[in-house]
């Protein structure tokens, strides 16, 4: 039997039809299981960030790199492989899983190996000494880099099936703002009660247990409580060098997707002085433990905070504008740090150093969910974490023998340069992705 359409009708086959019925399916398991999904991302990223904020803050890490070795290139080392781990996993993380209908067994696979290399920096601290503690540090780091990589698709491709985009940054505002509040509370307590005394004969290694202990609770909460739907269409499986090869068509796909990789690497770039900065406050105030924790507690404490505004903000105005404040406030924490040098001068630094780069992580791994198709979702992740970490590799390594020749203002000087790079690549070529998102 035939229909007759005006010229503005258009003919739904059964194919058509049938995709229709399967779109909607997906749409209503989403909104029926919200409530408890929404309850496992955020007990995940609550407990699950606590402890890698941990790890992650621009504190604890390269101070104890530096105590144990006593060189700045061997800080800058350990950085950088922790982002040569990142180059290649999520890519090979994303032809693991873009093709399967369910996630989860993977996500807690590559969820769990993270977590073990944070035990081992641990166990490492407690049964080595001298250079063969340095030398396990270093592959324990090189090896969280590894998983962090790949499991940063799965978790966000994840999270985006099963939170609806509206409601995203208000679940990353407060799963950050709480478990950025424990972070902070811990931190002070790890710099004033293991760090100080050497808590049962090694500080840092304690700290570390707490941050495993953190991040294994988050990923069981999720694992129990997540109930994951099978997409209406998914990629079929592909080999890793294919996939490697269809970056330009990604790129061709959205146009601004490729400046918000541009800008990305720029940003990234940037962080060529994360781990100098609390060797150069070393170097102007001191750093003993209490100063650690308290320094620690301004950045993450400041980051619990911000994630409120930012995540409403989000959700209000597209994160776009986040990027833009997150940026601007980089660039003038990094400006205090190279002028100011009062301890309460340092401490307002740190704070705001820590509001911004809590904004532009969000912002920047957000946004990435927003461009494109869903299917190439886990794909795009992947070419964001790898762009990322190739930027973010070299930046440590070089700065660290900058640092040691030149001393830690050049090296702020240029991750200013990068930032100020980054910041005109976004406010002229990166549109807000929001109104024509499909995810």
């Amino acid at each position: 039997m035939t229909t007759r359409l005006d010229e503005t009708d258009a003919v739904v086959t059964p194919d058509e039809a049938d995709l229709a019925e399967r779109e909607a399916a997906y749409e209503k398991f989403v909104w029926d299981n919200l409530p408890r999904n929404y309850a496992g991302n955020y007990l995940h990223g609550m407990l699950g960030m606590t402890g890698f904020r941990l790890v992650n803050a621009p504190t604890f890490l390269p101070a104890y790199l530096f105590a144990v070795s006593g060189s700045n290139s061997i800080v800058g080392l350990a950085l950088a492989l922790q982002q040569v781990g990142g180059i290649i996993s999520p890519i090979f993380g994303a032809t693991k899983v873009e093709h399967r209908k369910r996630l989860m067994p993977a996500a807690v696979w590559m969820g769990s190996l993270g977590r073990l290399a944070i035990l081992g920096m641990a166990l490492a601290g407690w049964f080595l000494s001298g250079q063969p503690l340095v030398w396990a540090l270093l592959f324990f780091i090189f090896m969280f880099g590894v998983f962090m990589g790949a499991q940063r698709v799965v978790f966000s491709t994840l999270m985006a099936k099963v939170i609806p985009l509206q409601r995203r940054g208000r679940l990353q505002a407060w799963r950050n703002a709480t478990g950025g509040l424990i972070a902070a509370i811990l931190a002070w307590v790890a710099g004033r009660y293991f760090i100080e005394p050497n808590l049962f004969g090694n500080g840092y290694s304690t700290t570390f247990v707490f941050a495993f202990a953190l991040t294994s609770a988050g990923l069981w909460a999720l694992q129990i409580l997540l109930k994951e739907p099978e997409p209406p269409t998914t990629r079929t499986q592909a080999r890793f060098r294919d996939r490697l090869m269809d970056f330009p068509a990604l790129v061709r796909q959205d146009p601004a997707y490729g400046f918000f990789l541009i800008m990305q690497m720029l940003a990234t770039s940037a962080r060529i002085a994360t781990p100098f900065y609390i060797l150069h406050v070393g170097q102007q105030v001191g750093a003993d433990g209490a100063t650690l924790g308290l320094l620690t507690f301004a950045f993450l404490g400041a980051d619990t905070l911000s994630n409120l505004l930012w995540g409403y903000m989000g959700d209000k105005t597209g994160f776009r504008a986040v990027l833009v404040v997150s940026l601007i406030g980089w660039m003038g924490a990094t400006v205090m740090l190279i002028y100011l040098h009062e301890p309460v001068q340092v401490f307002a630094a740190f704070a705001l150093l820590g509001a911004s780069l809590s904004g532009y992580m969000m912002a920047s791994q957000t946004m990435i969910l927003e461009f494109g198709t869903r299917d190439e979702l886990p794909m795009r992740i992947a070419f964001s974490a790898t762009a990322e970490s190739i930027t973010a590799t070299a930046g440590p390594l070089i700065g660290g023998v900058v640092a040691e020749f030149y001393g830690y203002n050049t090296v702020f000087f240029a991750s200013l340069g990068f930032l100020v790079a980054a910041f005109l690549i976004l406010m002229t070529a990166v549109k807000e992705p929001r109104k024509r998102t499909r995810v």
